[in-house]
């Protein structure tokens, strides 16, 4: 059963060779293939099948030519072209009757797979399985016919049963891989595709919700606007609830704008100290309001680089939301620390804390721990700014215990600073 045996080995080396094709194209990022790498492909499986071939005799190459010709030409219409490029690359090594045997098999080969290649690629995945296969039984066949009259080979049982079972076996592995990607490729792009609807879909419903609160406020203050008995002093209360109102629709929209290109506008150095200084001091009306105290532990050095509008947004919507989480008062702790490469910032309340499954969940697009109240713009910004500044968070939380919020930026070095 040499014959056998060395098919068998042959079918391995085509086996690797496109698993490891498959591992080249799942690093593509458009997953797919242009018909010059294709070619190539196959071209190579086909000089592999040759250059591997069993040679019992000189004229006599017992290989596995007929699997990367049939599934070029079936599957891309390579028929002629790959039979053509057989008939050429056979001719490397003589042109007596083996030759003339390969010439007069495959060139009629080609031009049947460019005629069914048409059909080939309308029918059904299993369907091209099951064609391919019986396509390959009918070449081994008339394979084996040519062997029998050109040069019988020694043992008629041996080629006979090699060239009828691992051929077909062969080709029917490659149609099998090929849908099977194939048919992966659609599921992934399906699901790519309703992610992005839903995406759209929860996004316009966020932003008329959001949107439509303070602009109706809006519109019904202006409407008592134009009533002409109203007076000076109520105008003005009016016109400064309009303004609050649009302020909020636009801080809405500026959420959304920051989330989906959180890229730095202005890089700089910032001082954490003097930037945490400046929003505490922004908050700290809004921190008497709920009792909150506010404590500060800040290291003496600590520069980061980034965008100062951005690095206050972020610190601004993670210290509002502590603040809320304490309703009936508490206390706020902000801290730094300094380190050779980092700077970590501490943000520790006393609040109502978390449970695992909502930490789990924060900075998730919509997600809020604050129910109807909040849109889950605030934690999205916020990760999304310490993302595009190189930072990381960290978070622990206990219900009733409260939350600690922990981020780490790289350092800016300076000589001073030692």
């Amino acid at each position: 059963m040499e014959i056998t045996r060395h098919l068998f080995y042959n079918l391995s080396l085509l086996i690797v060779i496109a698993f490891f094709s498959l591992i080249w194209f799942e690093k593509k990022s458009n997953r797919t293939l242009s018909k010059t790498t294709s070619i190539f492909f196959f071209a190579f499986s086909l000089w592999v099948c040759l250059a591997v071939s069993y040679t019992p005799a000189p004229n006599l190459h017992f290989d596995l030519r007929e699997i990367p010709i049939i599934i070029s030409g079936l599957y891309l219409g390579l028929g002629p072209l790959m039979c053509a490029l057989c008939i050429v690359l056979r001719s490397f090594f003589d042109t007596d009757g083996g030759f003339l045997a390969n010439a007069l098999l495959y060139a009629p080969i080609g031009f049947l797979l460019w005629r069914l290649h048409p059909w080939y690629v309308k029918i059904g995945s299993r369907q091209k399985i099951m064609a391919s296969v019986m396509i390959s039984i009918t070449v081994s066949i008339f394979t084996a016919i040519c062997l029998e009259v050109f040069d019988p080979p020694v043992n008629h049982f041996d080629a006979w049963f090699a060239y009828l079972l691992i051929p077909p076996l062969g080709v029917g592995i490659y149609s099998y891989f090929i849908e099977f990607i194939r048919r992966n490729i659609l599921m992934y792009q399906s699901l790519v595709k309703t992610e992005k609807l839903e995406a759209v879909e929860q996004m316009g419903a966020a932003i008329s919700h959001e949107i439509r609160n303070p602009l109706t406020a809006a519109s019904g203050f202006v409407q008592l606007l134009k009533d002409p008995s109203v007076p000076a002093h109520k105008r003005n209360e009016y016109l400064a609830i309009v303004s609050q109102e649009l302020e909020s629709a636009e801080r809405v929209i500026q959420d959304y704008l920051t989330f989906s290109k959180p890229a730095l506008d202005y890089m700089e150095e910032l001082q954490v100290k003097k930037e945490l200084t400046q929003v505490i001091n922004i908050l700290r009306p809004t921190a008497n309001q709920y009792s909150v105290q506010i404590s500060t532990n800040f290291s003496l050095v600590g520069t980061i680089r980034g965008d100062r509008q951005k690095f206050q947004q972020c610190f601004l919507n993670v210290i509002k939301n502590a603040i809320e989480s304490m309703p009936g008062g508490g206390q706020l702790t902000i801290s730094t620390h300094f380190s050779e490469y980092d700077i970590t910032i501490e943000v520790k309340d006393t609040g109502v804390g978390m449970t695992k499954d909502q930490i789990s969940k924060l900075g998730e697009p919509y997600y809020s721990t604050k129910g109807k109240r909040g849109t889950g713009l605030g934690m999205m910004v916020v990760y999304g700014i310490v993302k595009a500044m190189k930072g990381t968070i960290s978070v622990e939380s206990a219900v009733g215990a409260g939350t600690t919020f922990t981020f780490t930026f790289p350092a800016v070095i300076k000589n001073e600073q030692f």
